[in-house]
């Protein structure tokens, strides 16, 4: 185990969602890794800090020893003897899997605070000193999260276009490791403007103003006439839930779907016969250690490229969280850098 003190936090759309009363209060079989919102807790679950005490010897994800001083960010913990750890080797899916900014009986593990806790069964990764603590703890939820759906998509060839539905940090991210591994044609469907600039300065081929175009006819018209009236190759989900069956409408008969962004509210409906086109469906659900350090990775070499700190759109110290929160939950933010002290 180890404490830190927190040297940045950022919020995604997750907290918002979580603040809003978005996501379900109860688990059951359907959703058993949404643990119940219970009041007070402790926000933010992109957090990167300096260790301040550990719990007996402790290694980073290299096994080099971590000591008093180092910046780290973290995995989530997981048991390490279920089915899901040792069989399937899906840590992410352990019924004991504990992520940070939710409901915990310690109230140490959000990243909103001074000081965070990380408990025993997790990874730590070392965070670079070319690496600011900011796009660090970005890169411990969205980054490590498209890491995760990019090796769930497995190769993608020289020929297939991408389109990516949605432009926050997880659609952003998406972009960057699209055109890192060099997509031949990648689309951005999202909003609001300022998102959407983002994404053509880090080479989106061709983006589309969810503002602008609100009939999803038309964002189908639009797809199609990029790819040659098929649709998508890849299209990755990084909007919301409810954004899935357009998703399913948007790629070609035969291709690959991810369904990364995940919202609360009424079931989504999907007319059937959008199961009759061959579309290979994934789903990715949070992270692996090794994706935590390929997303550290990503942004120490990849920062020429890609102007990471573009994400970064505002400031908020703790006694403003409130105000960051509301700001993210009315899409004002791409992402907010929370510090941890008052204005």
């Amino acid at each position: 185990a180890v404490l830190i003190k927190v040297d940045a936090a950022t919020l995604c759309g997750t907290d918002a969602h979580r603040w809003m009363g978005h996501l379900s209060e109860e688990g059951g079989p359907d959703q058993p890794f949404i643990e119940p919102l219970k009041l007070p807790y402790t926000p933010g679950h992109e957090t990167c800090g300096t260790i301040v005490e550990t719990r007996g010897a402790v290694t980073d994800i290299l096994d080099q020893p971590l000591k008093p001083g180092d910046r780290i960010i973290s995995s989530y913990s997981h048991c390490g003897h279920c089915y899901y750890c040792r069989v399937t080797r899906q840590t992410t899916l352990c019924p004991q899997n504990t992520s940070f900014g939710h409901s915990h009986p310690n109230r140490m593990m959000g990243g909103c605070a001074e000081y965070h806790y990380f408990p025993p069964g997790g990874t730590f990764i070392r965070v670079p000193e070319t690496v600011a603590p900011e796009l660090a703890a970005s890169a411990a939820c969205a980054l490590r999260t498209m890491m995760h759906s990019f090796e769930q998509l497995g190769g993608i060839a020289s020929h297939e276009s991408m389109l990516i539905q949605g432009c926050g940090p997880l659609g952003l991210y998406a972009l960057a490791i699209a055109k890192d591994r060099g997509v031949k044609n990648v689309m951005v469907l999202g909003a609001p403007p300022a998102r959407l600039a983002v994404a053509k300065e880090w080479g989106a081929d061709h983006v589309l103003d969810l503002t602008k175009n609100e009939k999803s006819a038309d964002r189908i018209a639009w797809v199609r006439e990029l790819t040659s009236g098929r649709g998508a190759d890849i299209v990755l989900n990084c909007a919301n839930s409810h954004a899935l069956p357009e998703g399913l409408r948007l790629v070609r008969p035969g291709g690959r779907l991810v369904q990364v962004g995940v919202s609360g509210g009424a079931d989504v409906a999907v007319p059937p016969m959008l199961f009759f086109r061959g579309v290979q469906i994934l789903s990715t659900v949070m992270a692996e250690a090794r994706h935590f350090y390929q997303a550290v990775e990503f942004i120490a070499t990849r920062s020429k490229q890609f102007d990471f700190k573009k994400l970064i759109s505002n400031t908020y110290t703790l006694d403003t969280l409130t105000d960051a929160l509301k700001a993210m939950s009315d899409f004002r933010e791409v992402k907010p850098l929370i510090l941890p002290r008052a204005a």
